[in-house]
């Protein structure tokens, strides 16, 4: 048996090409919608895409939920093939933002519930965080002096 092995061993096939496993993924998307073919196009040409488990369409919210195992940026140009405008989908929700009025959060377009995500309403992660001992202290001479 060790010729045969040492034959196997010269002879075997190894791919060197490692294929990356995508991770199941949930792309949301804003797309203006006007009517039920517009959903239609848009569900059939999303659906189409390899890896794609399921496909919810608000229309009332301009948005488009895709679960499965998918690349956001295919699923973004697929939806922009159809020839409506898309992009992914800006907003949080409202209870999610430390400061949901900092200036450029705050959209009238926006859904019900839900603000622009912009670095503005997240405080800064170099920022020193103040506690609320520190504020309320006899310390701090510019503490609140409520008593």
């Amino acid at each position: 048996m060790g010729f045969i092995d040492h034959i196997s061993e010269v002879f075997s096939v190894t791919s060197t090409r490692k294929r990356k496993r995508k991770s199941m993924q949930t792309v949301e998307i804003k797309v203006k919608m006007d009517c039920d073919g517009c959903e239609r196009r848009i569900r059939n040409a999303v659906s189409s895409i390899k890896g794609v488990k399921s496909v919810n369409i608000n229309r009332k919210q301009s948005k488009v939920t895709v679960s499965g195992y998918v690349e956001p940026n295919k699923v973004l140009n697929k939806v922009k093939s159809t020839g409506k405008k898309a992009e992914i989908w800006p907003y949080i929700q409202y209870n999610l933002a430390y400061y949901p009025y900092a200036p450029g959060a705050y959209d009238k377009r926006a859904p019900s519930g839900y603000v622009r995500n912009v670095a503005q309403a997240f405080p800064s992660p170099n920022a020193p965080a103040e506690t609320y001992t520190s504020i309320f202290s006899d310390e701090n001479v510019n503490a609140c002096s409520i008593m």
